[in-house]
């Protein structure tokens, strides 16, 4: 029987944002659909606990980490124009990136055949040393770094399906030849990276693959994306571990963006997903939530990813298909220089 961890705690509730797209409905809205579906008497419960410091370390300075620490401690605040600290935001900061950590080693571990990671603070905006885009530590690249270095493995893929560029990733593996970085994302759009010609650096150059799509664009384009790019570059880097960036926020319905995925969408890409994981690494992958601020999208989303991990059937979607009012996108110039970029045929 396939065992899919997940991690969760109320722990997370306690990055207070208030009246913030980004605040604590989103996981509440998550967890209460999966408790009345059922679906989480079929998961296997992770409990997370804290990063440690030397954890945070594989990524960013203590002095970020202080900053985080001090902003909480001193009553909380705005780091920016996007990014909010509340009294509880450095426990549950410390919560997400260690219940990723937590996933990671059962998957590891084989305690589960896969792992969603249901954590707040989101992570892929944060830099080594700077909070923003709702993110303070970026869980994800922290949880590469952490499977590189104490798991010992060569190859970490991070397949990042939020609707914004995961630029701290981003920027965190540059110049590193052991963690391919796939983005797909609505350009040009905050924060403004994820160029076609991002390639990376030095022993990383041709390890960032960025796909920037243009707005309106849905299950059609995605699944495109998905089966002639990130299926042949996964093929030839061949990943002990993938890992995602699991932000839901290219929905339809999603008030923060303009694209047109569907919960059926976010199934097929997580299928993708599967596939390669099952030919490239024995099925080991973990997902971490990141964006997606329609909290009923964002949960019959989640659900069907969860399905899909477990191999069940999907549960009817409420919200369907968007109104389409315009002709598709057309990307075939995007996926045609996206190849030749990364030597694709």
């Amino acid at each position: 029987m396939t065992k899919v961890g997940l991690v969760y705690d109320p722990v997370y509730l306690k990055h207070d944002t208030g009246a913030h797209v980004e605040n604590a409905s989103r996981l509440t809205g998550i967890a209460s659909l999966l408790e009345s579906s059922g679906l989480k008497a079929r998961l296997l419960d992770i409990p997370p606990r804290p990063a440690t410091l030397e954890e945070l370390a594989l990524v960013h300075p203590r002095s970020h980490v202080e900053q985080i620490r001090q902003a909480a401690e001193s009553g909380g605040g705005w780091l920016d124009a996007d990014t909010v600290v509340s009294p509880g935001s450095y426990q549950a900061a410390i919560y997400a990136a260690g219940g990723v950590l937590e996933a990671v080693d059962a998957v590891l571990a084989k305690k589960a055949d896969s792992a969603f990671a249901l954590v707040r603070p989101p992570g892929h905006h944060a830099t080594p040393d700077r909070a923003m885009g709702f993110c303070l530590f970026n869980n994800v690249a922290i949880a590469a770094r952490y499977a590189l270095t104490r798991h010992g493995l060569k190859r970490v893929m991070i397949v990042d399906w939020d609707v914004h560029h995961g630029n701290g990733t981003q920027e965190v593996f540059y110049s590193e030849p052991r963690v391919l970085y796939f983005s797909t994302h609505e350009y040009p759009f905050y924060p403004g990276s994820g160029a076609v010609e991002e390639l990376g650096t030095g022993p990383g150059e041709g390890n960032m693959v960025n796909v920037p799509l243009p707005a309106g664009c849905g299950d059609p384009e995605y699944i495109r994306v998905f089966e002639e790019v990130v299926t042949p570059v996964a093929d030839r880097f061949k990943p002990q571990l993938i890992l995602v960036s699991a932000g839901y926020d290219a929905h339809w319905a999603d008030p923060l963006a303009s694209m047109e995925v569907t919960v059926a969408g976010y199934a097929r890409m997580t299928g993708i997903i599967k596939r390669l994981a099952e030919a490239h690494c024995a099925g080991r992958m973990v997902f971490a939530l990141e964006g997606g601020y329609n909290v009923e999208a964002l949960a019959h989303s989640v659900r069907a990813t969860l399905e899909t991990l477990l191999g069940i059937s999907l549960s009817p979607d409420p919200l369907g298909e968007p109104a389409r009012s315009s002709p598709r996108p057309n990307i075939d110039a995007l996926l045609t220089l996206v190849k030749r970029a990364h030597g694709l045929g």
